[in-house]
């Protein structure tokens, strides 16, 4: 069963635990391994850096999403990921049709506040995020209203986090910077993404 989390302007559930279909189930080794992990770099303030994590980009034959200003082409899926994507899709009763793979090598990798919100996702899109290895902190900061408190959610392995709704359009999201030491941890983020704008209605 799931736990819906009491947050305004946005629609999110919560697996954990024993509520959680992946908790009896080692994912960890078998994605860190199989994933041939890539570290990008991006453009801020005219300054080029390294993503402070290592991600790589799955998905049906021909889909592309553009990521921090750059374009990614999917990779085909591994056996591992479409059955996690099985999964993914039962739970929140949603089609995807690509994954987001990221890896938190240390308590040094981070994810800066953001939102899926690119119009190839759609007005509401639905993202579910699974969570294996060491647990970090999932914080939301709503766009617009300063009288709303941040919110912090632990992900701990084997968790599944589902945002719908206005999630998207109302909130940020990100993992922050930790100071004591942490173990590796790998986060994908399923979605559907419209390969032209007359799949979906803005």
């Amino acid at each position: 069963m799931s736990i819906q989390l009491t947050i305004p302007d946005a629609e999110i559930f919560l697996l954990e635990g024993a509520a959680s279909p992946l908790i009896d189930t080692n994912y960890f080794d078998t994605l860190y391994t199989e994933i041939p992990w890539r570290q990008d770099t991006i453009t801020m303030f005219g300054k080029t850096i390294y993503q402070p994590r290592l991600l790589e980009f799955f998905g049906d034959d021909g889909v592309e999403y553009v990521y921090s200003k750059r374009l990614y082409r999917a990779k085909p899926w591994t056996t591992t990921l479409t059955r996690l994507q099985a999964i993914a899709e039962k739970i929140s009763n949603a089609r995807f049709n690509s994954v987001l793979a990221n890896l938190y090598r240390d308590e040094r990798d981070s994810m800066g506040l953001h939102a899926d919100d690119e119009p190839e996702l759609g007005p509401n899109p639905t993202i579910v995020s699974m969570s294996f290895g060491e647990t970090r902190t999932f914080v939301l900061k709503h766009k617009t209203r300063p009288d709303v408190s941040p919110v912090r959610i632990p992900l701990s392995s084997g968790s599944v986090l589902v945002m719908q709704g206005t999630t998207q359009r109302c909130w940020l999201h990100g993992i922050e910077k930790k100071t004591r030491a942490h173990g590796p941890r790998i986060n994908l983020t399923f979605r559907l993404i419209h390969q032209n704008t007359a799949d979906y209605v803005k």
